[in-house]
């Protein structure tokens, strides 16, 4: 592990203690997600939210439903169809969600939406 590395795991545990410390957000990683890269957290309210090591913020309160709570962003998106006429290719407006690499920023995200939507 880099010095750079070091730090920055720091800086998370850090961050992971003063959400428990003011905030009552407990840990609750199990070894496998650990291992992968992902961390869960309990809200004092009773939710769960996920932070992976893809990027991706999800709620996760049961095991059939799951959100993602990235940011969305509208795109255009091609698709290129082999139809009777040849190559087509159409043009559609889709959604998509914005990554959060910095494990930093996803646990910084993970605050601020528990502060807006669930503290009182």
């Amino acid at each position: 592990m880099t010095n750079y590395q070091a730090e920055q795991f720091m800086l998370e545990e850090q961050f992971v203690k003063r959400m428990l410390i003011d905030y009552d957000i407990r840990e609750i990683t199990t070894q496998r997600q650990a291992k992968n890269g992902t961390r869960q957290f309990k809200m004092p309210t009773g939710q769960e939210i996920a932070s992976y090591k893809s990027g991706m913020v999800r709620r996760c309160d049961s095991s059939d439903r799951i959100w993602q709570l990235n940011p969305k962003y509208k795109t255009n998106t091609r698709w290129v169809f082999l139809t009777d006429n040849g190559l087509e290719t159409k043009e559609y407006d889709t959604w998509a969600r914005a990554a959060i690499y910095s494990p930093l920023a996803r646990l910084n995200f993970i605050l601020k939406y528990y502060l807006k939507n669930y503290a009182k």
